[in-house]
């Protein structure tokens, strides 16, 4: 008798790859206690597909959508209407476990309040060597575990979130860490960076939006004063240090993106 498998929880858990073989076992070993496990998968070169399918995970092909629309296209994926979504990088401690049956233990028994969409949990970012706690990198609320009936992804090419789709519905927190096990070096993570600026400037241009030279400015110090001194950032030392700094730039190279492609587009 396989007790895992009897042990499993009406939940479908969902993730997004691409040539991602050092990273989705992990994630998938930490979402056993679901049912279905769903892979959308973006024509991976290495071994993504194969780890993915010997650990229980049907594998669904699909071209890049944007973050978002890539997202909402694995829930429409899933077999049930209570969806867990992670990205490869991320995976379920043993305690958001706990949590997570517990709530969908009441889900099943009618227990759940009715305006109740879905569940934020606190995310844990590993960076340079160790794992952020305070400032920006925790808690890190997140929007994962959700009835695909009441939210859905939204439309956000990068920096996607969870929406209700109704009024009068809402998100509770649960208690344990997502933990963001990213390994990549400081080098590919501002090469990422740099990338969701450019997408994030060209939305702000394409609706118009042109920043002045003020949000320019105090959008980086505001930001600073927020996530590095009010919320401790300093205790989680030259890591903490780092990754506000790369926060309070990446605010600042969006807006300067926007008018720039604002500029062009006046001189056009």
């Amino acid at each position: 008798m396989n007790t895992a498998a009897n042990n499993r929880i009406a939940l479908s858990a969902v993730l997004i790859t691409l040539n991602a073989d050092k990273q989705i076992a992990n994630a998938l070993e930490s979402l056993q206690f679901c049912a279905d496990l769903v892979v959308v998968d973006s024509n991976s070169t290495d071994d993504t597909i194969e780890i993915a399918q010997k650990l229980g995970a049907r594998v669904v092909q699909q071209d890049w959508l944007g973050f978002g629309p890539q997202k909402q296209f694995a829930v429409t994926q899933a077999t049930h209407d209570w969806v867990l979504c992670l990205d490869a990088d991320e995976r379920v401690t043993p305690e958001l476990e706990r949590s997570i049956r517990a709530v969908m233990q009441q889900a099943e028994q009618g227990l759940l309040p009715g305006d109740v969409a879905g569940f934020e949990m606190p995310r844990c970012n590993f960076f340079l060597g160790r794992y952020l706690r305070h400032g920006e990198g925790y808690p890190d609320y997140s929007r994962r575990l959700f009835n695909r009936k009441m939210a859905n992804w939204s439309n956000d090419a990068v920096h996607e979130k969870v929406e209700c789709t109704g009024p009068d519905t809402r998100f509770e927190k649960l208690e344990g860490d997502l933990l963001h096990e990213s390994a990549e070096s400081l080098e590919s993570y501002l090469t990422k960076q740099n990338r969701y600026t450019s997408i994030q400037a060209q939305h702000l241009a394409a609706h118009g939006k042109w920043p002045g030279l003020g949000k320019l400015m105090l959008s980086p110090a505001v930001r600073f004063i927020k996530f590095y001194l009010v919320r401790k950032g300093f205790l989680d030392g030259w890591p903490g240090l780092v990754h506000i700094a790369i926060g309070c730039f990446n605010s600042f190279l969006k807006y300067a993106k926007t008018r720039e492609l604002m500029q062009q587009k006046r001189e056009r």
